[in-house]
C-alpha cells in the first residue's frame, strides 16, 4: 500500500479535440512548479498521479499544488493492486472520527466485476465492523470514505478533498501585460486573468525622486507574492519622472490625470507589442476614482490601438478586492504607505468628464514621441522568478 496524491482537473474536460493540449500544459505547469522536488508525476486516465515523495515534502507539495491555476481539488490518498479481496482488506483498518459517514465509490475500469454501489455497501459493513458506535447517513454524512477504482489496475483510497483554484491553466491563453501599480487592485487583477490562462508580464511606471525607491521595492514583492499563481513574471519599470515633469508644466492641472493615464496606456501597449503580449491589463474598477468614471476610461482606451485592454475589476467593490487580496497574500504588502506615481503633482479637483478637443490642445502642447521613447529606451527589466 502507497501514500500517493490524486490531482483532478475540471475545466479542461470541457475543450474537446483541444483537451490534449491544455492537459498537456497543466501537466507541465505541474511539473516545473515541483521540479525541485524528488517525486514521480504521471497521468492515469482523467486523473494525474504523484508518488515517489518523502514524507516530510508532502506539506510543501500540497500548498504548491494548491496554487497551480487548472487543479480543481488533491487527494492524499492510499494506492492498492485492484482486487475486491484487497480493498475490502485494506478498509478494516479504517477507523472513523466522526459520529456518521458513507462510502462513495466511483468505478472508473468497467472491466472490475463489482458495481459502485454493491462496492460502497460491502466496504460499509467492513467499516461498521470495526468501528461500532458509528452509522451511515447516505444524505449528510459527517464523513466520506471515497474509493476510486481506476484503469491502471490500481484503487485509491481516500477520506478528504482539498479544494484548489481551478481555472485554466497559465499559458493556455496567451500573454497579457500587466499595469502593476503598487496599490490592493493590480494584484489581484493579474491574479484574476492568470486564473483565465493568461502568462503575465508587469509594466510599472516609477517617478524617482517623487516617488521612492521603497515604492518600487514594494512593486517587486507584490510581483513576488502573486507569480507563485502566475508563474515566472518579466516586470518592466519605466521612468516616468520627466512625462509627469512636462505634463505638469505645461498642461491644465485638472487634466494631469488623464493625460499620465493615457501615456502609461500607449508606452503599455508599444512595451507589450514588443514583448509579444496579447492584451494589457489592468485594476481599474469603476467610478473608484476621476480617472475610472466611464468618459475618463473612454478617452484613456483611445491609446491602445491594437490589443484589448481587460479589467475583470470593472465591477467589483472594494471590499471584494480587498478579500482577494488577503487571500492570495498580498493585502498587507499593498496597504504599505509608499505612494506610487499616480499620486505625483495630484491635482484638487482632477476632470472627471475630459473632452477631447481639450486633451488634444494639452497633448499638443508635449513632444509625446521623444517623451515615450526616452521612457521605453531607459526601461530597467526584472525577472521576478519560481
Amino acid at each position: 500500500m502507497n501514500e500517493v496524491i490524486l490531482l483532478r482537473y475540471g475545466e479542461i474536460f470541457l475543450k474537446g479535440k483541444n483537451y490534449s493540449f491544455f492537459e498537456n500544459s497543466l501537466f507541465k505547469n505541474i511539473k516545473y512548479r515541483l521540479k525541485d522536488i524528488d517525486l514521480k508525476i504521471e497521468k492515469i486516465s482523467g486523473r494525474f498521479l504523484i508518488s515517489e515523495f518523502a514524507q516530510e515534502d508532502k506539506k510543501n507539495i500540497i500548498n504548491i499544488l494548491k496554487c497551480i491555476f487548472g487543479l480543481v481539488s488533491i487527494s492524499v490518498a492510499y494506492e492498492i493492486d485492484t482486487s475486491l479481496e484487497n480493498i475490502l482488506e485494506t478498509c478494516k483498518d479504517i477507523k472513523i472520527k466522526a459520529k456518521t459517514f458513507k462510502v462513495e465509490t466511483k468505478r472508473a475500469d468497467k472491466t472490475f466485476e463489482t458495481q459502485s454501489y454493491e462496492l460502497s455497501a460491502k466496504v460499509g459493513e467492513v467499516i461498521l465492523k470495526n468501528n461500532p458506535k458509528v452509522s451511515v447517513d447516505v444524505h449528510d454524512p459527517e464523513e466520506v470514505v471515497y474509493i476510486e477504482v481506476r484503469q491502471n489496475g490500481k484503487t485509491y483510497i481516500y477520506y478528504e478533498k482539498i479544494m484548489c483554484l481551478g481555472g485554466m491553466p497559465v499559458g493556455t491563453s496567451g500573454k497579457g501585460m500587466l499595469l502593476l501599480s503598487g496599490g490592493i487592485d493590480s494584484p489581484v487583477a493579474g491574479f484574476l486573468m492568470a486564473k483565465r490562462g493568461l502568462r503575465l508580464n508587469a509594466i510599472h511606471f516609477h517617478s524617482y525622486p517623487y516617488t521612492s525607491e521603497q515604492a518600487k521595492q514594494k512593486v517587486i514583492d507584490l510581483a513576488n507574492i502573486i507569480k507563485k499563481y502566475t508563474g515566472n513574471i518579466r516586470l518592466f519599470v519605466v521612468p516616468f519622472t520627466k512625462i509627469q515633469e512636462e505634463i505638469h508644466n505645461k498642461c491644465d492641472s485638472e487634466y494631469m490625470v488623464i493625460l499620465v493615464r493615457r501615456f502609461m496606456m500607449d508606452i503599455a501597449e508599444r512595451v507589450a507589442k514588443q514583448n509579444e503580449c496579447s492584451a494589457l491589463i489592468t485594476g481599474e474598477n469603476l467610478a473608484q476614482v476621476a480617472s475610472q468614471t466611464v468618459a475618463s476610461i473612454t478617452v484613456t482606451n483611445q491609446m491602445v490601438k491594437d490589443i484589448p485592454v481587460f479589467r475583470p475589476l470593472i465591477s467589483f467593490d472594494k471590499i471584494e478586492i480587498s478579500k482577494i487580496s488577503e487571500e492570495i497574500g498580498a493585502y498587507e504588502t499593498s496597504v504599505l504607505p509608499y505612494e506610487d506615481c499616480c499620486s505625483v503633482f495630484l491635482p484638487d479637483n482632477p476632470v472627471t468628464h475630459p473632452k477631447q478637443e481639450k486633451l488634444v490642445k494639452n497633448e499638443s502642447l508635449l513632444d509625446r514621441e521623444s517623451l515615450i521613447n526616452d521612457a521605453i529606451s531607459n526601461i530597467e527589466i526584472i525577472d521576478i522568478k519560481n
